[in-house]
């Protein structure tokens, strides 16, 4: 095997673990936008359908999209992807089964796997559209079926020698391929599916549901953003080193521009930069110039992450107002700008601008040629993906059902799904085994030490003398900045211990306003901090006294002192009680 080939193979397989590692991007940007409770569904769907995506592509989609057949599907090759590899440059004698892809001088399994991790990408794209309210096995049903036939037939089109790629459409990276054949099999899911539950009021208002992290989601932005680097040169199939260099730069290009102006549109339209709305832009940029990054200039990116990033703003609260609930925007990232990169091809494409021969676009002398095959090409794909997507939502939903109940969807997805919490803070398990311990037995050291309770504590029941002194309990709540004065304020007049809690509160205060994804809402609850103390010996009065001065600032939300009676304190490891309990002396 010639060195050429290894490197070329060696660039191939990097390119598409980069790809394979988009999940991770897309699990993280859709589990972030979408609500705590939903959470473990949203990262299974995402686990879960690139096995389901492979497993359909192996046995059946590698063949229907490469397997050398006519102008709508591949027909030989078809069940369980193999065979010699097809290429004269790796050594091996030609099959005459995979002709389309035998262009490509890499094993037959690099070509497979880079393949593959394409075609995980378009069913991935409609898990965030969906999210929220479909069963879990209606999802896998519709991923198996859309990656195994579906996908399949649109690449064979495209890029299987079919009759798409004969009239001499380009889509270098899968711009419809990949991005709007996921995005129109979200649409017609959606559509299907309605909105969740509280989306929209009676007299037909937006009620925004904001995601849960938005660090997890810009956490998952970035790695997309590194995939990307993969996803588009990787598509060279060879390390052509001109090309490569060239669509990592149109690629970032186009991505970090549409950042820019996503920003600035939602800063003009909402008044504020938003930044679910940035995340968006930025793959829009990236959706955008994913079919023609090879066809077209560095100077041409810029404007089509420039078009990009507007856009997909005002298509995000478009969707919005149609009552077109899709969580994570996949409709307006992945079908608008899958769609528009293709259509941009036609316009912006220079021959061997990239090294790679090409007709020329509108807007650089070739005519409206390029851009009618272009939108043929936009067109077939629409009909073909969103009326077969609609019929196999429609068969999975008279089978298996597509919603899940009412009380699933309000108490979460995770519980009722899945039948765990990707949070449960509320719950804390002791899984070290120290009260099952046998005489011998190596304990963590955190857990060495540990004395039996009813050594601890008399298993008689202990009668307090009544000393006399008074236990009152002084409740605080106030703003969150003010606890650390509060505390100081507490030592030196002699407290002995207080508990802390972060609280939400609702008053004569108000909320204020916020933004999520275009649409403006009232916050009711604000943060708080509630600090119990119980006294004795110290004053009540001189508790109260000093909590008034420290947080004192003549303005609402400084607080509210609550002081009730306490019958008795019991401190559980020494059974002390009244006063002494509250001492922390050893």
């Amino acid at each position: 095997m010639s060195t050429t080939v290894i490197l070329d193979t060696l660039w191939v397989v990097f390119a598409g673990v980069l790809v394979f590692f988009m999940n991770l991007g897309f699990a993280a940007v859709e589990s972030g936008f979408a609500r705590q409770k939903n959470a473990v569904n949203i990262l299974s769907k995402n686990f879960i359908v690139f096995a389901v995506s492979s497993l359909g592509f192996l046995i059946l989609g590698w063949g229907l999209m490469f397997g050398d057949g006519n102008g709508f599907v591949g027909l030989k090759g078809l069940f369980f992807a193999g065979g010699a590899d097809n290429s004269p440059a790796t050594g091996d004698l030609y099959q005459g089964v995979y002709s389309a892809i035998s262009w490509a001088g890499i094993p037959f399994w690099a070509k497979f796997f880079f393949q593959l991790v394409f075609c995980g990408t378009a069913a991935t794209i409609v898990s965030g559209a969906v999210a929220e309210r479909i069963k879990y096995i209606s999802f896998i049903v519709f991923s198996l079926l859309l990656t195994m036939l579906v996908y399949p037939i649109v690449g064979h089109w495209i890029w299987g020698g079919g009759f798409l790629a004969e009239l001499g459409m380009l889509d270098f990276a899968g711009g419809t391929v990949v991005h709007s054949v996921g995005g129109w099999a979200a649409l017609a899911g959606v559509l299907l599916l309605g909105p969740r539950i509280g989306k929209y009021t009676k007299d037909g208002r937006i009620k925004p549901i904001p995601g849960h992290n938005m660090s997890l989601a810009t956490i998952g932005a970035f790695v997309l953003w590194l995939g990307w680097f993969g996803f588009n040169p990787g598509s060279t199939m060879a390390a052509d080193p001109k090309a490569i260099s060239h669509i990592l730069v149109t690629t970032n290009t186009a991505g970090i521009v549409a950042i820019l102006t996503s920003t600035a549109t939602a800063w003009l339209v909402i008044g504020k930069p938003d930044l679910g709305m940035s995340i968006n832009g930025l793959l829009a940029g990236l959706v955008a110039i994913t079919p023609c990054c090879a066809f077209v200039s560095v100077s041409s990116s810029i404007i089509i992450g420039a078009v990009s990033g507007c856009l997909v703003v005002l298509s995000v609260m478009f969707f919005d107002r149609r009552k077109i609930d899709d969580p994570v925007g996949a409709i307006s990232v992945h079908l608008l700008h899958g769609v528009l990169g293709t259509l941009f091809v036609g316009l912006f494409a220079q021959d061997g601008v990239g090294g790679i021969s090409t007709p020329n676009g509108l807007f650089f002398g070739g005519g409206l040629e390029l851009l009618r095959v272009q939108a043929l090409g936009v067109i077939s794909v629409a009909v073909f993906v969103f009326a077969a997507s609609l019929l196999i939502w429609l068969l999975i939903k008279v089978t298996l059902g597509l919603r899940v109940s009412a009380k699933e969807e309000i108490e979460g997805l995770d519980i009722g799904e899945h039948g765990n919490q990707c949070y449960p803070e509320f719950l804390s398990l002791d899984y070290t085994g120290a009260s099952e311990a046998e005489p011998g037995d190596v304990l963590p050291p955190q857990v060495t030490g540990t004395v039996p309770l009813e050594q601890a504590v008399p298993t008689q029941v202990v009668t307090v003398p009544n000393t006399g002194v008074k236990l009152t309990k002084v409740e605080i709540i106030t703003k969150q900045n003010k606890f650390e004065a509060l505390k100081n304020a507490m030592d030196k007049i002699g407290i002995t211990g207080m508990t802390v809690t972060n609280v939400l509160g609702y008053g004569i205060q108000g909320g204020h306003k916020e933004y999520y994804r275009g649409v403006e809402y009232e916050t009711d609850l604000l943060p708080k901090v509630k600090v119990e103390i119980v006294v004795s010996k110290v004053p009540v009065r001189t508790v109260i006294e000093t909590a008034k001065k420290t947080l004192y600032t003549g303005n609402i939300g400084d607080g509210k002192i609550f002081v009730y009676n306490v019958e008795n304190v019991i401190k559980v490891r020494t059974g002390e009680e009244g006063y002494d309990a509250l001492q922390d002396v050893e």
